[in-house]
């Protein structure tokens, strides 16, 4: 009921009324009508804060960057220094027994140098992660073609993953070897049942004690890819996007030939450490030549009246199977995406 002037009532309600018309005045009202719409005014920001330096800052005497070198006079000087630069002062570098004074220049520069047993790449990872006293250990070719200041981006995902890969920006990849990599990075995804974008790429981040624990068996390139493929496995793999520069020095990897190294490497890998995955995938292709073979056998016997039993009965056990087959990929697939999950909630948990 409204009230009088005069009354308590009309005076509330009056006082109610003026009390939202003020509200409303300090509230920016975006009315499409207005040409110059009236902006609240923001706070005067202090953008000399740089985030990523914070995040850097926090994590550079937890982790020691190991360089695997072999000839990279050229480049070794240049990488020590941008390390420096960026205050990483754990810096190994592990050598392969340089012919070019690799050694005596990262040596010189003040970083602790270390020789390798082992070949390839491989035996520079088993090496470093022997002598390594940080919690995180972090590799990065010695080329110059990864940049120091993308370092932080890998650390700041160690709360949920104990190895992260830095997938590299393509541009100065050449289209033969950014299809390469796509293929078996594709490849890598379907065996594992996990998506990554750049598993050969020589930049990633993992905890030391975990990648102790880690067999390394493959020699040559595919060290990055057994790490994965076992961090992978236990649901511990991330990855986060990184630059690439061209290298400086002669290009070590033989295209062809360590391709179809690492592509073997990625089947037996899958077949040691996921084999329920990689059987029930390769068996579900019994799809494709039970399709085609019942096919036939219909188109024979529509055009020709001619029932080949025979065919009917393979290309119906070859469906069957591959039905089945496909149903146990399909449900490997889901208990692998629900085991990530849990992981990661538990790793989580377990940090904070």
């Amino acid at each position: 009921m409204d009230g009088k002037p005069g009354d308590i009532t009309f005076i509330a309600q009056q006082r109610d009324i003026m009390q939202s018309e003020e509200i409303l005045r300090s509230m920016t009202v975006l009315d499409p009508l207005q040409a110059n719409p009236k902006q609240r005014q923001l706070p005067s920001l202090d953008l000399r804060i740089d985030p990523q330096q914070i995040i850097a800052g926090m994590f550079k005497d937890q982790v020691t960057v190991v360089l695997p070198t072999l000839n990279e006079s050229g480049a070794i000087p240049q990488v020590i220094e941008e390390l420096k630069e960026q205050g990483y002062n754990n810096i190994i570098v592990v050598d392969g027994y340089s012919t070019d004074m690799t050694d005596r220049i990262a040596f010189g520069n003040g970083v602790e140098l270390a020789y390798q047993h082992g070949i390839g790449k491989a035996g520079a990872v088993k090496t470093a992660l022997e002598i390594v006293k940080t919690p995180y250990v972090l590799f990065m070719d010695g080329d110059a073609t990864y940049d120091p200041r993308d370092i932080w981006r890998l650390m700041n995902h160690t709360d949920h993953y104990v190895h992260v890969i830095g997938a590299r920006d393509k541009k100065c990849i050449d289209r033969l070897h950014r299809f390469g990599n796509w293929m078996i990075s594709r490849l890598f995804s379907l065996l594992f049942g996990i998506r990554v974008s750049d598993v050969c790429s020589g930049m990633y981040l993992i905890e030391t004690n975990e990648a102790r624990k880690y067999s390394i068996e493959e020699p040559g390139f595919v060290a990055e890819i057994e790490l994965a493929a076992q961090s992978a496995v236990s649901q511990q793999l991330g990855e986060v996007p990184i630059n690439y520069r061209p290298r400086i020095g002669n290009r070590k990897l033989n295209t062809w030939r360590d391709g179809r190294a690492i592509l073997s490497a990625a089947f037996k890998l899958a077949w040691k450490h996921n084999p329920t995955l990689l059987c029930s995938g390769l068996a579900a292709t019994l799809v494709f030549p039970a399709l085609l073979t019942l096919s036939w056998v219909i188109l024979k016997y529509s055009t020709k009246q001619i029932w080949l039993l025979n065919w009917a009965l393979l290309g119906t056990a070859l469906l069957i199977m591959g039905t089945q087959a496909s149903t146990i990929a399909a449900v490997s697939l889901l208990t692998k995406n629900s085991e990530r999950r849990l992981a990661r909630e538990i790793r989580t948990h377990t940090v904070t």
